[in-house]
């Protein structure tokens, strides 16, 4: 028998990234394309930084970030209770900052 929940797991990300990709990177979009500010390229550059660094890189930085072991994953996990690293939250966080420069510049 075939498991779908690899698919649908996908789908559930694909979605989810979708709508929070769209809400974030067309008013980050409009602001780069009509500003005339001087940290127009500091923003732009931040933007375009998934794009330099492999997605494996940013898995490794992602997990050393938010891991219990790290100050700030310990305080996310103990204040807030929100678990990201391997959960389907950081798996959207993940997607997003790895896809945002996609819908910002494309």
């Amino acid at each position: 028998m075939l498991d779908w929940d690899p698919l649908i797991l996908t789908f559930e990300l694909a979605l989810v990234t979708t709508v929070i990709l769209l809400f974030i990177s067309i008013p980050i979009a409009r602001w780069l394309s009509t500003t005339k500010s001087g940290i127009k390229p500091v923003i732009e550059a931040l933007v375009s930084m998934p794009l330099v660094l492999p997605p494996t890189v940013l898995g490794f930085y992602f997990l050393v970030a938010f891991s219990p072991g790290n100050s700030f994953g310990t305080w996310l996990n103990e204040w807030l209770g929100i678990k990201l690293v391997f959960s389907f939250e950081g798996l959207v966080v993940a997607s997003v900052i790895y896809s945002l420069p996609f819908m910002v510049q494309p």
